[in-house]
C-alpha cells in the first residue's frame, strides 16, 4: 500500500502561553496543502523501517513512525518504506504527517478500528501537530495544537507557493526565541470575517522576526512574493519555510524553476 501524507501551512501563529509541562499553548489555521511524502507499508515477518529522500537526523526513540508501530494496541510487522520530500525543520509538519497518516492506515489494516477520539489520543503522544492530521482538513488549532474547530475560510481557487531555504530551524530554537502573550485580535474571527487582502493587518506568525533575522535572503523572497501579487505571505511554523497565497499561478511564474520552490493549492 502506498500512503500520501501531506504537508501542512500555518496561517498565524500566536503563542499565548508556557505551560509548567515546558509546551505552549498556540492559536492557529492549519491549513492542508499538496506537497507529498510517500511511505510504501507491507505486512512482513520483522519489522524494518527504510528511509530515502531528504536524510531523516534522528535517534530512533524520536522517529515519529517508529512511535506509531510502539503505540498501535495490536501490532503485527511491517516492512516501512518512507520517501521523504516534504523539507525537515521548514515548518510544514511533514513528520506529524508522516504518522498520523500511517496511525490510521494501520488502525483500519488491523480492524482495530479505534474511535476517533482515540485516534486523536495516541496521535497527540506522538506530535504537537499529529492530531492535525487525523481529520486532515482546514482547523482553527488551539491548546498545545490538540483543539481542533471548524473554521469558515475560502480557500478554493488560490494558489500556495512555498520556500524553503536550505537553512533549517529546529523547533525548540524557535521556542527559546519567544515571550508567550496573548494576540490583539481573535485568529478565528479575522479569517472569518476579513477579506485575504487585508490579513496581513492583523495576521502574525511569532515567529518570523527571529527567522527573518537568522535567514540570510528570506525577507527578499517574501518583498519578492508581495511584488509578484502575493496576497498574503507569512512563514509557517515555527520556520523556516515562507508561503505566499495567490489568486493568479501566472502571477508567480517567474519563480518557476528556482530552487527550493514548491507550487502547491490546499487540500479540501
Amino acid at each position: 500500500m502506498l500512503l500520501y501524507p501531506n504537508a501542512k501551512i500555518n496561517i498565524g501563529l500566536n503563542i499565548t502561553e508556557k505551560l509548567k509541562s515546558g509546551y505552549h499553548n498556540i492559536e492557529s489555521c492549519f491549513c492542508p496543502v499538496s506537497l507529498f511524502d510517500i511511505i510504501e507499508v507491507k505486512e512482513s515477518d520483522t519489522s524494518e523501517l527504510i528511509e530515502t529522500g531528504i536524510p531523516i537526523k534522528c535517534k530512533d526513540e524520536d522517529n515519529l513512525i517508529l512511535k506509531v508501530l510502539n503505540n498501535l494496541p495490536q501490532r503485527k510487522n511491517y516492512k516501512i518504506h518512507l520517501h521523504k520530500n516534504i523539507p525537515i525543520g521548514s515548518g510544514l509538519g511533514g513528520g506529524s504527517s508522516d504518522s498520523a497518516i500511517l496511525l490510521k492506515y494501520l488502525n483500519a489494516e488491523n480492524g482495530s478500528k479505534l474511535s476517533k477520539k482515540n485516534l486523536y489520543s495516541i496521535a497527540n503522544t506522538i506530535g504537537s501537530d499529529c492530531p492535525f492530521f487525523i481529520d486532515n482538513k482546514i482547523k482553527y488549532v488551539t491548546g498545545t495544537g490538540n483543539i481542533l474547530d471548524k473554521i469558515n475560510i475560502d480557500m478554493n481557487n488560490k494558489y500556495i507557493i512555498i520556500y524553503c531555504p536550505n537553512e533549517k530551524i529546529s523547533t525548540a530554537e524557535a521556542y527559546n526565541t519567544i515571550k508567550p502573550k496573548k494576540g490583539n485580535y481573535n485568529l478565528k474571527e479575522v479569517l472569518e470575517n476579513e477579506n485575504l487582502e487585508n490579513w496581513d493587518k492583523y495576521v502574525k506568525n511569532d515567529f518570523e522576526p527571529f527567522a527573518m533575522k537568522k535567514i540570510k535572503g528570506l525577507k527578499k523572497i517574501k518583498n519578492n512574493f508581495i511584488d509578484r501579487g502575493a496576497k498574503f505571505v507569512s512563514l509557517s511554523g515555527s520556520g523556516s519555510s515562507i508561503f505566499g497565497i495567490f489568486d493568479r499561478i501566472d502571477s508567480a511564474e517567474c519563480f518557476t524553476g528556482m530552487k527550493n520552490i514548491y507550487f502547491t493549492e490546499v487540500i479540501h
